[in-house]
């Protein structure tokens, strides 16, 4: 649909639930944009709390043509040498001015696409990432922080930050929308200020 941004939302087996939600929802609810959830073979992965979750596509680059912007969502999968290689479908996107953004173990992902080789980026810690790949491109571009990491259209975030990556995504895929994006950052904002 023309003026309607797409989201794909790559699902493995395992995926972790809690590190989409706010993302999806409010992309749709406060955005407009459609997501769309892309799974290895266009089939049905169940995620780590075991619900089924169905994909409209595969992770092919072909199937994928337009997209906006990739959400690669964190597994324990992604850490294994039989992760799905997305490389040609992260570098398409990101080489037609998309947003790529990875979570969790979902960095994997974009570090062996080679998306960090010179973007400021985290993961799970530097010694978390630095031990499933000792020699990624862009390593010392590495930022140990708590929170999710953009530079230009590139964002991560470890697992435990849902929020900011959140955040930080759509800032990058709407960065126009600033009244919006004020609000969604104080809202979650909020709920940890709470002591």
């Amino acid at each position: 649909m023309p003026g309607i941004k797409t989201i794909g939302f790559v699902f493995i087996p395992g995926v972790a639930d809690w590190e989409y939600g706010l993302l999806s929802a409010s992309a749709v609810e406060w955005f407009g944009a459609r997501a769309v959830p892309l799974t290895p073979d266009g089939g049905t992965v169940r995620s780590a709390s075991g619900f089924r979750i169905a994909a409209e596509r595969p992770l092919d680059a072909a199937a994928n043509g337009d997209l906006d912007a990739v959400a690669v969502i964190g597994s324990d999968n992604w850490v294994g040498e039989d992760a799905p290689d997305i490389g040609e479908l992260l570098t398409s996107v990101n080489g037609r001015g998309g947003v790529i953004g990875g979570i969790c173990a979902g960095t994997l992902a974009l570090a062996r696409a080679g998306l960090f080789a010179s973007a400021a980026h985290t993961s799970n810690g530097r010694d978390w990432i630095l031990h499933h790949l000792p020699d990624y491109v862009g390593r010392d571009n590495y930022r140990n922080v708590p929170h999710a990491v953009a530079d230009s259209k590139i964002v991560s975030a470890p697992g435990s930050a849902p929020g900011t990556f959140a955040v930080a995504f759509l800032a990058a895929l709407f960065p126009e929308r600033t009244e919006t994006l004020t609000q969604m950052r104080t809202m979650f904002a909020r709920e940890h200020a709470a002591g």
